[in-house]
């Protein structure tokens, strides 16, 4: 089994390492990161286990790796279009797996491709160097579904290969609904927690908390314009959920976002609460708190 991971960051190279256990695989990554992995090998610690990997990896895909069995795309929602077309000739015709963050990107890799395959994962990664990542939390198996919906042999062959390499994985038939369900979790806290300056659990204060449950409503609403069936049968069952599982386990967590906009680098809001606003207008529903939170990351990464 041959597989690439493209746009590897923290979560792609982690999870190349643990797949080149099992499978022949590539990385394409930052030079400072191949360059590590040429030199030492990658580093791993934390939940998923401590040791050293060696795989391939460079910041171009060598000839020999244009007819991956998959090609699985772990880059920043704002590169995913950047990334198929510069790799247009290599995904085409072939399964190619996102694994990102938020709304959209299997949308752009399906101009590119008709083997889509939709991923979710719930895991934190965090950096501890170059090509060194840090395994701290998981909060639900990896899942990988045939996008826009159902299964089949090639996503049933790539959750087998990821758990025979050591990642919970689950193949689903409902692909959208996890993807919308960590999209949820995303736009309730990520924006708010990058605008206020404050670890997750500190969004549970009344005031904020009214944001929350705005962002959430009208998220919902938009979910169920799209047809989207969400797990929870209400946005309140949702909050709850929020509220008692989801945030003491990331109580102390800052936002990715936060970091991007400290960084100088762009967020994902658009694939987040700018992706639901936008949905919302497609529909002719109003998400004024989505679009207004929206705005205020743009207007902080401009700052």
């Amino acid at each position: 089994m041959k597989i690439v991971v493209l746009g590897a960051g923290a979560v792609g190279l982690t999870v190349a390492a643990k797949l080149s256990r099992v499978a022949d695989v590539h990385a394409v990554t930052r030079a400072r990161h191949a360059d590590a992995v040429r030199e030492r090998g990658f580093l791993m610690t934390g939940i998923w286990g401590a040791g050293t990997y060696r795989f391939g990896c460079s910041e171009d895909l060598p000839d020999g790796w244009r007819d991956a069995d998959y090609y699985i795309v772990t880059a920043k929602s704002t590169d995913t279009e950047a990334i198929c077309r510069q790799f247009a000739d290599a995904i085409r015709g072939h399964e190619t797996v996102s694994l990102q963050n938020g709304i959209g990107n299997e949308e752009i890799i399906a101009r590119f491709t008709d083997r889509v395959i939709a991923g979710m994962i719930i895991t934190e990664f965090e950096w501890r160097g170059d090509a060194s990542v840090h395994v701290s939390v998981e909060a639900s198996p990896m899942k990988l579904g045939r996008f826009p919906s159902g299964t089949g042999d090639a996503v049933d062959a790539l959750a087998a290969l990821m758990r025979e390499a050591g990642i919970r994985a689950e193949a689903t038939a409902g692909i959208r609904t996890d993807v919308w369900s960590k999209t949820l979790y995303n736009c309730a806290l990520n924006p708010l927690g990058a605008l206020m300056n404050v670890p997750y659990g500190a969004l549970t204060d009344p005031h904020a908390w009214t944001v929350v449950a705005a962002i959430v409503g009208e998220a919902y609403g938009v979910a169920k314009a799209e047809g989207v069936a969400l797990p929870w049968e209400t946005a309140e069952a949702y909050l709850e959920y929020l509220r008692t599982a989801q945030l003491p386990a990331t109580a102390a967590h800052h936002s990715s976002m936060l970091q991007d906009i400290a960084g100088g680098r762009r967020t994902e809001i658009d694939f987040m609460n700018g992706a639901v606003a936008t949905l919302a207008e497609k529909h002719g529903i109003e998400a004024p708190y989505n679009t207004c939170i929206a705005e205020l990351i743009r207007f902080r990464e401009r700052l």
